[in-house]
């Protein structure tokens, strides 16, 4: 089996040509359809550093969340009542 060499990139290859394409040729078509079906997140690089791959920042998101489900209760209003008993 022979291998194929791999062409430049940004070339089109021979095959083909342009007016092989029936409408014009836009760059970026796609773009807006891709984003909203996707869920790519883009880390900044400080933060990618210290996380080595998807499921360490899982992990950590995970983690956090359940943390602040455990700490984050609904406070219940004093009536002020404790303290006039306290008081007298």
């Amino acid at each position: 089996m022979k291998k194929v060499k791999q062409t430049e990139k940004d070339e089109l290859r021979a095959e083909y040509k342009r007016s092989d394409f029936t409408g014009p040729l836009v760059r970026g078509k796609y773009v807006k359809r891709m984003s909203e079906s996707s869920n790519i997140i883009v880390l900044k690089p400080e933060v990618s550093e210290v996380f080595p791959n998807e499921e360490a920042v899982n992990a950590a998101l995970l983690s956090l969340i359940k943390l602040a489900q455990k700490t984050a209760r609904p406070t219940r209003r004093s009536s002020g009542r404790a303290k006039k008993l306290h008081a007298t």
